[in-house]
């Protein structure tokens, strides 16, 4: 609250807001002093009033990257990847500076030191929580910082989407030489993949309690946006479940990560295929949802996509398809 009390001839005004700097102000007549309190009253709701800078003197860079990777980095499903990255982070001088004295120049200068060891889109994937760690900072603890000093940090990344599809043959190259392998479920991870579209990583999660049979449908509870979602199964889909089930293995695909990714490499050499990654299986899925006249709606319900922009990254519509349907 604006407290305002006569000095002498003239009023004078105080505002005073837990984090904000107290300002005050003296005006010659009553009126002038209330409707200064009441438009300064409005701004310090707004946060548009100048930080205390005592609160920001007290607590260093280092400091809050170590809070945040305790309390809000530890429960991502990419903390393994990110607590490394906050860690080199955190020995950076920059960490060893108090709050009040960060401003954007800094990040821009560190920009500029880092660029020469990763590529813009590896450093702009680095600095995205150091980003969301002064919005967390601003919101949720209070910290009175008038803006986010990452907020306009130019940092231009090339557009690394890929476009990369089977080719004709490509397909029965790939589950040929996957039946070389000493693991049988290669196959059919693989055959699943592009029936499904699902990620790598859901579908090794997959349990088989997550499976209903009479309504073709597949449970994902652990996403990588975090929101569950249920897909239909093609009979395809459902035909390849069968053969892979084991007594008393709650798993679908009991395989590690790292065995697949093992795997996934071996076969693609056995096809004398190049050019090709895990998840463009999820890219043709999509692309053969949309080519089977699913509509966006329908697609994003089994790709769990939210964001349409990113939705239609993975859609690549065959040229061969497209030039049948121009030609008729």
């Amino acid at each position: 609250m604006a407290t305002i009390r006569k000095r002498r001839d003239k009023w004078q005004v105080q505002i005073r807001r837990l984090g904000l700097r107290p300002i005050s102000q003296s005006f010659h007549q009553l009126k002038d002093a209330e409707a200064w309190a009441r438009h300064m009253e409005v701004q310090a709701d707004r946060r548009d009033l100048p930080p205390d800078r005592k609160e920001l003197e007290r607590v260093t860079l280092g400091e809050l990257v170590e809070r945040y990777r305790i309390t809000v980095s530890i429960n991502k499903r990419s903390y393994d990847k990110e607590r490394y990255f906050l860690k080199v982070f955190g020995d950076h001088p920059l960490c060893r500076k108090f709050i009040s004295e960060i401003t954007p120049a800094d990040f821009a200068t560190y920009r500029d030191e880092r660029i020469r060891d990763v590529k813009p889109i590896s450093l702009k994937r680095e600095l995205a929580p150091i980003q969301n760690l002064f919005e967390v900072a601003r919101h949720e603890w209070g910290l009175p910082l008038r803006e986010n000093p990452l907020g306009k940090l130019q940092l231009k990344a090339p557009d690394n989407r890929r476009e990369r599809r089977l080719r004709p043959g490509e397909a029965d190259k790939l589950i040929n030489a996957a039946r070389c392998c000493r693991n049988p479920l290669i196959g059919t991870i693989i055959q699943f993949a592009v029936e499904t579209g699902m990620r790598r990583g859901e579908i090794l999660a997959i349990e088989w309690r997550h499976i209903s049979g009479d309504e073709r449908s597949l449970l994902i509870p652990d996403t990588k946006n975090g929101h569950s979602r249920t897909i239909p199964l093609t009979k395809p889909a459902l035909a390849l479940l069968q053969p892979v089930r084991r007594e008393g293995e709650e798993r679908l695909f009991p395989i590690t990560p790292n065995a697949l990714r093992l795997a996934w490499e071996r076969v693609k050499a056995r096809a004398a295929i190049d050019d090709l990654h895990f998840h463009d299986l999820r890219h043709e899925a999509i692309s053969r949802f949309f080519e089977r006249g699913l509509t966006t709606p329908e697609v994003a319900l089994i790709s769990g996509h939210r964001d349409m922009r990113m939705l239609f990254r993975y859609a690549h519509a065959s040229r061969e398809r497209v030039l049948e349907k121009l030609d008729t």
